[in-house]
């Protein structure tokens, strides 16, 4: 039964957490999962507040940090066309507009 879980979050994913907005933007820097069916999945988020934070990760579960508030910021990439050339500058935007609501 090894793998009896869906991931949600993996290591470098930039999250935020809906609920508690003051700790800030969050980068998660570790990720766990058990060998053992039923085992505990995890993943260790380092916020802008300075802590680090541990959630579920398992997307199965109903303690999943999904369902507690902790979401994906989603990249958006914009590519513009530009100069006389028509060379393509290509710029990478991150969606901040959900950290607004």
């Amino acid at each position: 039964m090894k793998g009896d879980y869906i991931l949600y979050l993996k290591v470098g994913d930039q999250v935020f957490h809906k609920h508690n907005t003051r700790w800030g933007l969050g980068v998660v820097v570790e990720e766990r999962r058990s060998e053992l069916p039923g085992g505990f999945c995890y993943v260790r988020v380092c916020f802008q507040d300075g802590k680090t934070r541990v959630f579920d990760n398992n997307f199965k579960s109903n303690g999943c940090c999904y369902y507690a508030g902790v979401e994906k910021i989603e990249v958006a990439i914009e590519i513009e066309e530009g100069g006389t050339k028509g060379k393509r500058i290509t710029k990478v935007k991150q969606a901040v507009s959900k950290l607004k609501k």
